[in-house]
């Protein structure tokens, strides 16, 4: 957090020098001086930079309700503040109509676009159009493994298949023995990795469960279900912040002493780490992934600037357990974490 913190006051300071504020403001006690300024460009809805006022995009495939994408916006949102941008959300689960939102946005010749890619093969032919259009393209979250050979300028986020990973050998370490990876997602790719890292680095037996994650009675009844057939399961893994509550009530109702564990984090995931009612999360920083994404944007309009070499920029995974969640625990209720 203090890595990301300062390079933040670090570049925000860069900008507010080429806007021609005073010297003084660039010295060694610059830091917390460009601190201020950002918060009271925030307040203010004051542009740090005096560029033209382009318009972003960003078209994910998130659901209604998901708390994680608010946060993504969060950051997003600050950065256009920021960087003088007009910013445009738009969203939906299904791929074939996040695609057209997609066209939608080309139509509007917006003058750059953020995506995820979480079912690829459908939004191929969108993002193909948006880069033939002359729009630059970044993908965020999901997709960084075809985000290159669909043209994309670079992709932020977190390589599902190490995040998985991670997973794996946490659970190795608390002396788990057999775990369920609960995908509430048919098709996301990013799920399918995610239960895939965990079986590399695992030591124990890992069951997927698939679920209809738009209905969290359907999602509780199917984890409580399986855990009263399966005594020995001794973890739950699930791949979304709003799932970990319910994958909880599910643990009490089928009687299960399982621990429960998930990937991302939100206000309720900290406070739940914090009681012990959560074994630990796994953070990918969702708004350093929308702030990352604008501000990348924008330095491509500006200075031709691309950041990754052809890799993707990685904002996760961390580990998250009862000794952090406390520290981040303001920053989750302000919407940031």
């Amino acid at each position: 957090m203090a890595r990301f913190r300062t390079w933040t006051g670090i570049a925000l300071a860069g900008a507010l020098c080429a806007t021609a504020l005073s010297t003084a403001g660039c010295s060694s006690t610059g830091g917390k001086r460009a601190e201020d300024a950002r918060k009271a460009a925030a307040a203010q809805g004051k542009a740090a930079v005096n560029t033209p006022r382009w318009t972003f995009a960003m078209i994910t495939h998130s659901g209604d309700g998901d708390t994680f994408w608010d946060i993504v916006q969060n950051g997003a949102k600050q950065a256009a503040v920021k960087d003088n941008i007009n910013f445009l959300y738009s969203h939906d689960d299904e791929a074939q109509q996040q695609a057209q939102l997609v066209d939608a946005a080309v139509d509007k010749q917006v003058d750059g676009i953020i995506v995820t890619l979480a079912k690829p093969d459908a939004m191929k032919a969108a993002v193909a159009r948006a880069r033939k259009a002359g729009i630059p393209v970044i993908t965020v979250n999901s997709g960084s493994e075809v985000s290159k050979a669909f043209g994309a300028l670079t992709h932020i986020g977190q390589d599902e298949t190490i995040a998985g990973e991670a997973v794996g050998e946490e659970l190795n370490k608390r002396g788990r023995k057999k775990t369920v990876c609960v995908l509430h997602e048919q098709g996301n790719v990013g799920h399918e990795q995610r239960c895939d890292g965990v079986k590399k680095t695992f030591d124990g037996t890992v069951q997927d469960l698939y679920v209809n994650g738009t209905s969290m009675p359907d999602v509780q009844s199917a984890i409580e279900a399986k855990l009263q057939a399966d005594s020995s399961i001794d973890s739950v893994v699930t791949l979304g912040a709003p799932y970990a509550d319910t994958a909880v009530k599910a643990k009490q109702g089928a009687g299960s002493d399982a621990e429960i564990d998930t990937f991302d984090l939100n206000a309720k995931v900290a406070a739940s780490l914090k009681d012990g009612t959560l074994g630990f999360a796994v953070d990918q920083q969702p708004y350093l992934q929308g702030y990352e994404a604008v501000d990348l944007l924008w330095l491509y309009k500006y200075n031709d600037d691309v950041l990754g070499g052809g890799k993707p920029v990685l904002t996760g995974p961390q580990i998250i357990t009862k000794d952090q969640a406390a520290a981040l625990e303001e920053y989750t209720e302000r919407g940031t974490r």
